[in-house]
């Protein structure tokens, strides 16, 4: 990729690396979409454990995310400011920090999921689904995390055209993986739910190779001999000082998923499952958004290794702008097909209608998802990651959990009332943040200005 971070005008920029990760985004969500809906062939009960697994899922994927936003970051500025050997190096010793990081987390996960999901409320058959489930997907972490830290070594040079690839390519083998899995034949046994999980780790396993061939096609680690593969305590920690708040920012919407499902399950499994699929929705909708998570981080890390911190506050403005535009349509979208999406994936009554409920109340806080995302991305460029464990930490548990408690427990409005914990938790987050973020970006102009020359 010949990308010019800092002279290619923004909108032109922003367009290139965010199109095509909004596209690969829609088809990594149209994924997960899939699963949801040949869960629901199987029964309510399947339907509920895919729903109740996605916290520990989610768990593992945000260290991958977050070392993955972390390594973007890091290779980003060291290319911004010239040095392309050491943006090699950090790409070679994350791909290195994520063994160990899967190594850790697949033990962890076998040895703790069992008691989470109990905790989230699952027992006899219903806990037996999810735990068969979970078990299959724990084996895939390595490849998770690969693939993440892969990514994100394209990423920083402007290449997001392989990862839509790959995920679109993944899309289509899931539709049809799942359904031969599941119900066998060609030699393969019927696994039932299992068989969903096994399908997406044997895609992960398929684009670990194919974003490994991409990168040596590109000779982007050029250069790079066996040494630097060998885990550094200098680089180990850069890497771990930007993408572990990445990660616990991550690790909190995990959180925060967990704590709406523990809350949810006090109503039933039909809401459990009602909530994992009006957020499938929520996600569709969001989806052409991503991109411009993606490109403010790459675009603000870039910028401030070249020392251009005025086109970082254009490009977070910029973004916003495009944002909000793009999530109106999301919103009319949802508002206006909400019944009909939910029944795609069930035909029972009572989880359409709390779907329903959750979508109806959802769309009032599209707008703060895209204030609260870009503006953490643009702070995780400019290397101040920390802010974003703060703000995650409170809009996932600090708020939600005294809210929900009020709202849905004590008041007695039920669903509706941790619907609208959510609901307020979101804009109050995102108020904070916009106005914390413009600061920043202001600070560090006027602090450029008064440099000497």
């Amino acid at each position: 990729m010949n990308t010019n971070f800092t002279t290619t005008p923004l909108p032109k920029l922003i367009r290139s690396i965010a199109l095509p990760s909004s596209v690969g985004m829609i088809f990594n969500t149209l994924f997960n979409v899939v699963d949801t809906y040949y869960g629901g062939l199987v029964s309510t009960t399947a339907l509920a454990a895919l729903s109740l697994s996605f916290p520990i899922f989610f768990l593992i994927l945000s260290v991958g995310m977050g070392m993955g936003t972390g390594a973007t970051a890091l290779i980003s500025s060291a290319l911004g400011a010239g040095h392309r050997k050491n943006a090699g190096i950090y790409a070679a010793q994350a791909i290195t920090l994520a063994f160990f990081n899967a190594l850790l987390l697949t033990v962890l996960g076998m040895l703790l999921a069992p008691h989470l999901l109990k905790l989230l409320g699952a027992k006899d058959e219903y806990l037996g689904v999810a735990v068969a489930y979970m078990n299959i997907i724990l084996s895939g972490t390595l490849f998770f995390l690969l693939n993440s830290t892969l990514n994100a070594t394209l990423t920083s040079r402007g290449d997001t055209k392989t990862y839509r690839n790959f995920l679109t390519a993944g899309f289509l083998m899931n539709v049809v993986m799942d359904p031969w899995f599941m119900y066998g034949g060609l030699g393969v046994p019927a696994m039932g739910v299992g068989g969903i999980g096994f399908s997406t780790v044997i895609i992960q396993i398929f684009g670990s190779f194919y974003l490994v061939y991409r990168i040596r096609k590109q000779k982007i680690m050029e250069g790079i001999g066996w040494r630097e593969w060998i885990p550094n305590r200098k680089y180990f920690l850069e890497l771990f000082k930007q993408g572990f708040p990445a990660s616990l920012n991550m690790m909190t919407v995990a959180i925060g998923i967990f704590v709406i499902t523990y809350f949810a399950g006090k109503f039933g499994r039909e809401a459990v499952a009602a909530y994992g699929i009006a957020t499938r929705i929520e996600q569709l909708a969001l989806l052409p958004t991503i991109g411009l998570n993606i490109a403010a981080l790459t675009i603000a890390a870039q910028n401030m290794g070249a020392g251009l911190p005025r086109r970082v506050f254009e490009s977070w403005k910029l973004n916003i702008v495009y944002g909000l535009l793009i999530i109106t349509v999301g919103i009319v979208s949802v508002m206006l097909f909400s019944g009909f999406l939910m029944k795609i994936f069930t035909t029972d009554p009572s989880v359409i209608r709390i779907g329903k409920e959750y979508l109806s109340v959802a769309t009032l806080f599209f707008f703060a998802y895209i204030f609260l995302n870009i503006s953490v991305s643009t702070l995780q460029g400019i290397k101040k990651p920390l802010y974003a464990i703060f703000v995650g930490t409170y809009r996932q548990f600090l708020l939600p959990y005294p809210l929900f408690l009020l709202l849905s427990v004590h008041l007695g409005w039920g669903t509706k009332g941790i619907w609208w914990g959510i609901f307020f938790a979101n804009w109050s987050a995102a108020i904070f943040t916009f106005y914390y973020t413009r600061r920043k970006l202001k600070t560090i102009q006027v602090a450029e200005i008064s440099e000497p020359k």
